[in-house]
């Protein structure tokens, strides 16, 4: 048997280091060939790495939030025959028997094995702590689920719950995909410490648990570009009230034609459109801020960045070229650049290279919002909610349908009465859509 060693690979684009984000294995499996090892991530693309050979797990080279080295040591593997790693070569590294060792003390002891037999004393501690999570179920976590999901609970379950005065977004459950059973409130009750009171008129069970969350992976890298972007640049931000009626009226007629073989367009290959062409203007705003070097960069394409949340965070796909798409085949791309997001397969080059950005909540898009420009770029586009309110028209009062664009640009290269014509622009063409496409 031998030892081979596997280092972290390089990824291209000059990358120097990584972060792992998962462990797919632990010390004393088996894998095969191809399977998934590790996920590390660059900027905000998440890699999979996966086993060159066939053997067994016998020390990991780091923990979880760890940011390793390209070319540093990420797992060692038992496997038949001599492996990668000479008898005469260099000894077991302290980094990866270290993880488990700080795991589990036990497996401390045997620090200064022999090379050769380093993985024998490793290997066999792992197991303990990988029993089955029961001690979980005895003392569950309390799981805050997202507001507007509903846990899953059969009705004499809530009813129980109710009595109880346990909300059941709380409560941990081991039923089948989630579902929350009579013992899993036995067991958040006393986990608690307290017995829920009756509805009836007492107090409600006291809550004091507490709960720490590593900021890595995915919400490191946004918090660690937010940071930037405020850091180095001075924003200012521009809200502008858009009539919308006719827009909505045309995307309802297009739906209704064209709906069922083109697919269904919503507002924003509208706005995508009604920027690419209010762009032409001002191509100081299309544009990326070199603040080190001191150079603006102006594009001629448009390459729209489309702010999308994904069950990790914020992630910011690129829409290519706009300027070269009609309405449904920006819709298309957009609907595809939010399925890879959401489904982790997209890759780091359709994260990247955005000249400027639109972002928006939906009908979460309240009145107002003071977006944060992806940096480098100098200007960022954010939609509100469209809400139908009373307008007055030609003297007479009327319902219309009206919504904010609350955009933010970077105040060093953007001046402010050239953001304001740009949203103006925009307002113009959104408000007459026929004028989007007239050449």
């Amino acid at each position: 048997m031998g030892i081979h060693v596997i280092k972290m690979p390089d990824i291209g684009e000059g990358i120097a280091e990584v972060e792992l984000v998962a462990w797919h294995v632990k010390i004393g499996d088996m894998v095969a060939e191809d399977q998934p090892l590790a996920d590390v991530m660059t900027d905000k693309a998440t890699v999979e790495i996966p086993a060159p050979v066939v053997g067994r797990v016998v020390a990991l080279g780091g923990e979880v939030g760890q940011v390793m080295a390209v070319g540093g040591e990420l797992i060692r593997l038992e496997v038949e025959g001599e492996g990668n790693l000479k008898p005469g070569g260099d000894s077991p590294p302290a980094k990866a028997a270290a993880a488990p060792a700080a795991a589990q003390p036990a497996a401390s002891a045997p620090a200064q094995a022999a090379k050769a037999e380093a993985p024998v004393p490793v290997a066999p501690a792992k197991p303990a702590p990988a029993a089955p999570a029961q001690p979980a179920r005895q003392a569950p976590a309390a799981v805050a689920r997202q507001p507007g999901d509903k846990p899953l609970a059969s009705p004499a379950v809530r009813k129980r719950a109710w009595d109880l005065g346990i909300e059941l977004r709380y409560v941990h459950g081991s039923g089948p995909a989630g579902r929350i059973l009579h013992e899993d409130l036995d067991a958040y009750l006393q986990g608690q410490g307290t017995g829920g009171q009756a509805r009836g008129g007492v107090a409600y069970a006291e809550r004091n648990d507490e709960e720490n969350v590593p900021v890595i992976g995915l919400r490191r890298k946004i918090a660690q570009k937010m940071a930037e972007s405020k850091r180095r640049i001075p924003h200012f931000s521009y809200v502008e009230e858009i009539d919308v009626t006719e827009l909505e009226d045309l995307r309802a007629s297009l739906n209704q034609k064209w709906g069922a073989t083109r697919g269904k367009l919503t507002l924003l290959p509208l706005l995508a459109r009604a920027m690419v062409v209010a762009l032409r203007d001002f191509p100081q705003i299309n544009a990326r801020y070199d603040d080190e070097a001191g150079v603006v960069t102006r594009y001629g394409a448009v390459h729209i960045g489309i702010a999308t949340q994904s069950d990790g965070g914020l992630m910011v796909p690129v829409m290519r070229h706009a300027e070269a798409r009609d309405l449904w085949s920006m819709a298309a791309e957009i609907v595809r650049l939010a399925e890879a997001v959401r489904t982790g397969a997209a890759s780091r080059d359709e994260l990247s290279g955005s000249t400027i950005t639109i972002t928006s909540l939906g009908p979460l898009g309240g009145i107002v919002t003071t977006p944060v420009i992806n940096h480098p770029e100098v200007g960022i586009v954010g939609v509100n909610r469209i809400v139908e309110r009373p307008a007055i028209r030609n003297g007479a009062v009327v319902a219309r349908k009206l919504m904010n664009l609350s955009s933010s640009f970077d105040h060093r290269v953007v001046d402010g009465m050239d953001a304001a014509r740009f949203i103006q622009a925009v307002r113009a063409l959104l408000e007459q859509p026929a004028l989007l496409f007239v050449e």
